[in-house]
């Protein structure tokens, strides 16, 4: 028997990312902007909504001058 696929997850670019951070222990905002060849803007917000539903963690730094924004999947986005 199957389990039904969270609605959230229907949008290709949020199942895209959530396959991205299956795949690796983390990435940042630059590496899934390339992969998934999204614009910034809507990136942003397609991870603000995975974020909100505990499918994965952000966390924002700075290297150097420049911010950087690192996703990672939480133990919930696994499953």
């Amino acid at each position: 028997m199957f389990k039904e696929l969270d609605p959230l997850l229907h949008s290709q670019l949020r199942l895209a990312v959530m396959s991205i951070l299956l795949s690796v222990d983390e990435a940042d905002f630059v590496y899934l902007k390339e992969k998934t060849q999204a614009t910034a803007g809507n990136l942003s917000v397609q991870i603000d909504k995975l974020s909100e539903a505990g499918y994965i963690e952000v966390e924002k730094s700075f290297v150097g001058k420049k911010p950087r924004t690192t996703c990672r999947i939480t133990p919930v986005g696994k499953q």
